[in-house]
């Protein structure tokens, strides 16, 4: 699906990046010790298995979004969202496929979500819920930086503990095709009557909730704890 240069609202895209100030999930320290090699085997496994339930419901939320729009006559919109659906749900394989072939490469297990990684789903679910932009606002401030991060993920999976190119085969593909997908949201929500406050609040709540669930994975590291 090619999108259209031309489409984004600067507004919305300052209200993301005003939004995201103080939580790009680079700059996390779990994701700086990733890049560095230095997480433990047990981290990489107990990752991957909170992880999955993200990426287990994503799916339903792009599909909700999908009706949402539709139903108001934002078929766009609607019709962006769908593209992205297509591709988690085939595009090469289903996403959860290749991320349980991430699973398998570090050791993971399936495990109970956390409490933490329970409010990351349930933030997201209670902001497509709550209206279309809001739902499309949380996933921008994940998606918008989810292409930089599958690179780098990828990357020090292969540099520093030996994963092949099946066990990276979730991030590869992630590493270019969230670059369309981010720009794909943007597209969507400059579409749409939108609030570039309205934006911005929607797209923090994703935002607070993916570095908690980092800062859950970090404090385990501290404590010692395996689930």
């Amino acid at each position: 699906m090619a999108t259209n240069p031309g489409h984004h609202d600067d507004s919305i895209e300052q209200a993301l990046a005003a939004a995201l100030a103080g939580r790009m999930l680079l700059t996390h320290p779990f994701y700086l010790r990733w890049e560095a090699g230095e997480l433990s085997a047990v981290e990489l496994a107990t990752y991957s298995s909170q992880y999955r339930h993200f990426e287990a419901v994503l799916p339903a939320l792009l599909r909700d979004l999908t009706e949402q729009l539709t139903a108001a006559g934002s078929a766009e919109a609607a019709g962006i969202v769908s593209a992205n659906l297509d591709d988690e749900l085939g595009n090469p394989r289903p996403h959860l496929e290749l991320f349980d072939d991430f699973a398998e490469a570090v050791g993971g297990i399936r495990a109970e979500p956390t409490p933490t990684t329970d409010a990351l789903t349930s933030t997201y679910i209670d902001l497509v819920t709550e209206s279309a932009i809001a739902g499309l606002a949380g996933l921008a401030a994940y998606e918008t930086q989810a292409s930089a991060i599958a690179g780098s993920k990828a990357e020090g999976l292969r540099l520093h503990y030996g994963i092949d190119d099946h066990g990276t085969a979730f991030w590869d593909v992630h590493a270019t095709m969230e670059a369309d997908h981010g720009d794909w949201i943007v597209d969507a929500l400059a579409g749409l009557e939108t609030r570039p406050g309205q934006v911005e609040a929607a797209a923090r709540r994703g935002a607070d909730a993916w570095w908690a669930f980092l800062d859950d994975r970090e404090a385990e590291a501290v404590v010692g704890t395996v689930y």
